[in-house]
């Protein structure tokens, strides 16, 4: 049998808190192999690079005056971050799955050269760029430093972002040479290849567009700040925690990953890592409880990815919404909070339900840790996340807000804890750091290539313009154009690429169709979600599949049921702003009581066991259209009624009331009879 985390003894779970850089270190190095292992002197190359690349973003968040007589023009500092961090990419991204993941091949030499040589030559000229307009009309030299500044994205985004992000970067970034000849919907103006390499080079709307205006003045910090969490054990700190909490409730381990994984998705932004990280901890455990290796794989799945939609960090997507929607990214985290408290809640029902209905306990309290010396050794992460949060909501600071906080959880681990770090443990958080920064500067310099396509040809506001045509006028069908659009669109890119994409072309369309313009860029990074639990991609389904050792076709699935709150929950938030927590206190709510007691219905008819009644599946004839019954009903009280939706909220209410009473009556005189026939045998 599948071992869990903890080993046979109370003792070893204490292990992974106070080494828990070296575990998650060892998690990533045992995931698949993406990275090189430098050499020494790579290494060093890589510590200078990234020591001189936060230097700057310090120095400018701050102001520290580092350069005295010097200024630094915005567009000099992002170039200046592409040269520190994208020639990085040559060295620890290999260009194919064959390529020496130990040593350095001759052309990755000379890719690094290049790209330090071509960034370092156009940051030089940043300033001239500005002042001549360059970007509508540059020197013969500066449109061939543009074309190798352009191919040398493209190759960046593949090895940092895989093929099909590269496919559709380079598809959507050469689109304004055939733009004029293209059908209406996706036809725009056509541009020549040196005004296209240009403006995508020289110009701020392109590869300094967006994706890294938003990297390069708000999402540093956070990336840092989420390494220095987990170097310095609070993944672990976090995962131990769960189990002592909840371990030995029924259906504990699945309670724990959801606890767990929403945690550490909300540090690392990325579903996958995640998946890997907390996974190979809470899936063996699942499995040693007693849950079906598709299930516990569909469980972690679906908990990483609800990580990533939960505040307070949500990954660099989010930031990214902030620039797009010029708004605090404290406004975009507060009003997350009631989607993401849905989302994980429907999940706890679910997962409850299954445990009751199969009659799974939890696991033994000698097994788990004790909360109390969990929280001695690891309560400095909790004060840094309170830091972090007040820093954000209540000072208006989100752009130093990490910096204190990454710098007060080293200095509390540098005092208090037993595995004070060294020279490698920093060191290794230094290398950790500058792999991240150049994976997320090559992305976002790559996927700006979309950005800058799309507004040079104009075709964001024909697409538009289309979309709300072809819906005409429904709201509702243009909701749900949006998200099979953006499901699609997370099929083949990742989800801040999606993101940034449908910002532009859909985002709008809806804004224009009556939405509020938050919900409805939270709608579009909800559904871009979507695809990772959901076949035939589910990438986060998958990559926990392999953990567990389960069929991947049969975990989607899993997931899909289990994460099945996904689909709706993005159009609750736009159908009312409540959600967001726009509008009255009491309309808030009354709108989150109604919505909780909905999903409570919802997943309690996807598992076949309801809170208070008991077992939903005692006749195998009758169970499906009653238990279709009460999911219909609970759909009913959670959706928002009024405004396009043509029954009120208590229209709503009432039917959904009716439809109880019709599916639980007879259930409930089911399990009067098999009580009777128990009690007179």
């Amino acid at each position: 049998m599948a071992q869990g985390p903890q080993s046979s003894t109370h003792g070893c779970w204490h292990e992974p808190v106070t080494h828990g850089h070296d575990q998650i270190d060892d998690t990533a190095e045992a995931a698949p192999s993406r990275y090189r292992q430098l050499s020494a002197n790579w290494q060093l190359c890589l510590l200078v690079f990234t020591i001189l690349g936060v230097g700057l973003a310090v120095n400018q968040f701050f102001n520290l005056g580092f350069f005295i007589g010097l200024t630094i023009l915005d567009n000099n500092y992002q170039y200046a971050l592409i040269s520190l961090f994208v020639p990085i990419v040559f060295i620890m991204f290999p260009a194919t799955a064959k390529a020496s993941r130990t040593t350095v091949p001759l052309y990755d030499w000379a890719l690094f050269i290049l790209t330090l040589v071509v960034t370092v030559f156009v940051m030089s000229k940043s300033k001239e760029i500005l002042d001549k307009g360059w970007e509508f009309g540059a020197p013969d030299y500066m449109v061939y430093a543009s074309y190798v500044f352009w191919l040398l994205m493209l190759e960046v985004t593949r090895r940092a972002g895989g093929t099909s992000l590269f496919i559709v970067v380079a598809i959507v970034s050469f689109y304004p040479l055939i733009a004029d000849k293209m059908p209406g919907p996706i036809s725009g103006l056509s541009s020549t290849l040196a005004d296209t390499a240009v403006y995508h080079i020289l110009s701020n709307e392109s590869v300094l567009g967006i994706p890294m205006r938003a990297l390069a003045n708000l999402v540093i910090g956070f990336l840092i700040f989420g390494v220095a969490l987990q170097k310095t054990g609070g993944g672990t700190f976090f995962i131990n925690l769960a189990f002592a909490l909840l371990g030995h409730v029924r259906g504990g381990p699945a309670k724990v990953a959801i606890f767990a994984s929403g945690l550490m998705g909300s540090m690392s932004g990325s579903v996958i890592s995640n998946v890997l990280t907390t996974g190979a901890m809470t899936i063996p455990a699942m499995k040693r409880s007693g849950f079906r290796p598709s299930y516990a794989a569909g469980v972690e799945a679906c908990a990483s990815t609800g990580g990533v939609l939960m505040p307070p960090i949500m990954g660099a997507t989010a930031f990214i919404m902030a620039v797009f929607l010029e708004i605090p990214y404290a406004t975009i985290a507060v009003a997350a909070i009631i989607p993401s408290i849905l989302y994980f809640f429907a999940l706890f029902v679910q997962i409850d339900s299954y445990a009751a209905r199969k009659k799974m306990p939890g696991m033994p309290r000698s097994e788990l840790p004790r909360i109390g010396e969990t929280m001695r050794e690891g309560w400095h992460f909790i004060a840094v996340f309170v830091l972090l949060i007040v820093m954000l909501i209540y000072l208006k600071r989100e752009v130093l807000a990490p910096f204190y906080a990454t710098l007060l959880l080293i200095i509390i681990n540098q005092v208090t804890s037993s595995q004070k770090w060294g020279w490698a443990e920093l060191k290794g958080f230094i290398l950790a750091t500058g792999t991240l920064l150049a994976e997320i500067t090559a992305l976002l310099a790559g996927v700006g290539l979309i950005v800058g396509a799309l507004s040079v040809t104009g075709m964001a506001g024909t697409f538009v313009n289309d979309l709300v045509f072809l819906a005409g006028g429904n709201t509702i069908v243009l909701l749900f154009m949006g998200a099979l659009t953006s499901f699609i669109m997370g099929i083949g890119m990742t989800v801040t690429a999606a993101y940034i994409f449908l910002a532009i072309v859909l985002a709008p369309a809806l804004i224009q169709g009556g939405l509020d313009p938050l919900a409805s860029h939270l709608f579009i990074f909800y559904w871009g979600m979507v695809s990772y639990i959901t076949p035939p991609v589910a990438l986060g389904a998958y990559t926990a599949a392999t953990i567990a050792n389960a069929n991947p076709i049969r975990t989607g699935f899993e997931a899909m049921r289990l994460g099945s709150i996904i689909y709706f929950v993005p159009f609750f938030f736009v159908l009312d702003p409540a959600f967001i927590l726009k509008g009255s206190v009491s309309h808030i709510a009354m709108t989150f009581v109604f919505a909780i007691v909905g999903i409570t219905l919802v997943s309690s008819a996807l598992q076949g066991y309801l809170i208070f009644i008991g077992d939903l599946c005692t006749r195998a004839l009758w169970q499906w259209p009653l238990r279709l019954g009460i999911l219909a009903a609970g759909l009913l009280l959670a959706t928002p009624g009024g405004g396009i939706i043509p029954w009120s909220n208590f229209d709503k209410t009432i039917a959904a009331g009716i439809l109880l009473v019709l599916c639980l009556t007879p259930i409930m005189f089911q399990q009067w009879r098999l009580s009777a026939d128990d009690a007179t045998s």
